[in-house]
């Protein structure tokens, strides 16, 4: 029984990690004040510049280009709403609209290549570790990559200066304005990382997770990086393990038909969607938990002073 879980969680860890960088990215983008809801935009314009990119210089360089590819992706929905103080979700819509239209267009000269992906490295030692070392380190170097991503957000969160001053111009941009921080410069700064953590999301998945080019591949992975940043009260670590259990709904969903379970597959394939709605409204209940977490300036324009 065990050995037939390993491969599942395994598995698991491989198809949550675009939500953990883009979910990651959206988390430090909305601690600043910020709602962005073009993630799944900037994750397909990440993914098919990642799979360019790779094409010619290999993973590592198709990763860095969905980095900087969302990043850039970012930048118009930081002019429009930061600069010009537009309504941000409105804005973010929009960013995902574009974002699917100009991966298409580009996508279709790709769509008959492929990539040799990136084989799992074991890392010595840890893989060895009963269970978990299987699970946790026998993945891909951009899996790992995840880790530390998750690492440096949570340390730069809780224990930096700089995630001081992050969530201080969440909370109060009057305050911080006045205490001598820029603080639409800092938006900016949280807006485009959320941007590249996206576009690293969208290459991940062009590249590594199922190396070729599909267009729309990030099959509404965008919008649920966004509910999981609710869904986890904007705490990395909750961040994490919502990202996990879709990954892991994901995955059984798969499964389930080899498991024996005799329903529709487009039915199978709506499961994770709709335990992470539900999920959503089972936290949403509490309001207290929302309200004490939540950045006091979410979505709300700041443009004087800035």
């Amino acid at each position: 029984m065990i050995e037939q879980l390993i491969p599942i969680l395994a598995t698991t860890l491989a198809a949550a990690t675009p939500l953990v960088f883009a979910g990651l990215g959206e988390l430090v983008t909305e601690k600043s004040g910020v709602i962005n809801l073009g993630v799944e935009g900037m994750m397909l314009v990440g993914a098919i510049a990642g799979f360019a990119a790779a094409l010619h210089w290999g993973v590592a360089g198709g990763i860095v280009a969905g980095a900087v590819a969302g990043a850039l992706a970012a930048l118009p929905f930081c002019f429009l709403t930061l600069s010009l103080g537009t309504n941000q979700p409105a804005t973010g819509l929009a960013l995902t609209i574009f974002g699917i239209g100009l991966s298409a267009f580009i996508g279709q000269f790709y769509v008959s290549q492929s990539l040799p992906g990136l084989q799992p490295y074991a890392i010595p030692l840890l893989s060895s570790i009963p269970l978990l070392g299987p699970v946790f380190f026998e993945q891909s170097a951009v899996v790992y990559l995840s880790y530390l991503a998750f690492g440096l957000v949570a340390w730069m969160l809780a224990r930096t200066r700089w995630g001081l001053i992050l969530r201080a111009v969440g909370e109060s941009p009057e305050a911080a304005h006045a205490i001598g921080y820029h603080v639409i410069g800092i938006r900016y700064a949280a807006t485009c990382f959320g941007g590249a953590m996206a576009g690293i999301a969208g290459a991940y998945l062009s590249t590594v997770y199922t190396p070729l080019w599909v267009q729309n591949m990030t099959a509404g992975r965008g919008w649920i990086a966004v509910a999981l940043v609710v869904f986890a009260t904007w705490k990395p670590a909750r961040l994490m393990l919502g990202a996990y259990l879709f990954g892991g709904m994901t995955i059984l969903q798969l499964h389930a038909q080899g498991f024996g379970v005799d329903l529709p597959s487009q039915l199978l394939a709506a499961v994770p969607y709709v335990a992470t709605i539900l999920v959503l409204v089972l936290i949403s209940r509490d309001r207290k938990v929302l309200l004490l977490n939540l950045p006091a300036s979410l979505g709300k324009p700041y443009i004087s002073g800035g």
